[in-house]
């Protein structure tokens, strides 16, 4: 498989919607925070969120309609613990 260089990777994100603490119990949502909505590549922002519509067909039936995309500059992990 050959790896395209110039193909950049992105994470798209929103702040529309809303979410819960884990084991909330309120019905009003009380974390304000952004959301993801997905992952895709390509040689610049709008190639890449054009390959996300084109991968996850689904997002057209949310409620979601600003979306911001972000270059990531490493697709590399790190894991961190809030509470430890």
């Amino acid at each position: 498989m050959t790896v395209n260089k110039s193909m950049k990777n992105y994470i798209f994100i929103t702040n529309e919607g809303f979410t819960f603490q884990p084991n909330s119990q309120s019905d009003i949502p009380d974390i304000e925070n952004m959301q993801v909505i997905g992952f895709a590549t390509g040689k610049d922002a709008v190639e890449a969120f054009e390959q996300l519509k084109i991968d996850n067909p689904y997002l057209f039936d949310t409620a979601f309609d600003e979306i911001m995309a972000l270059e990531l500059s490493s697709k590399d992990k790190t894991y961190h613990c809030l509470k430890s």
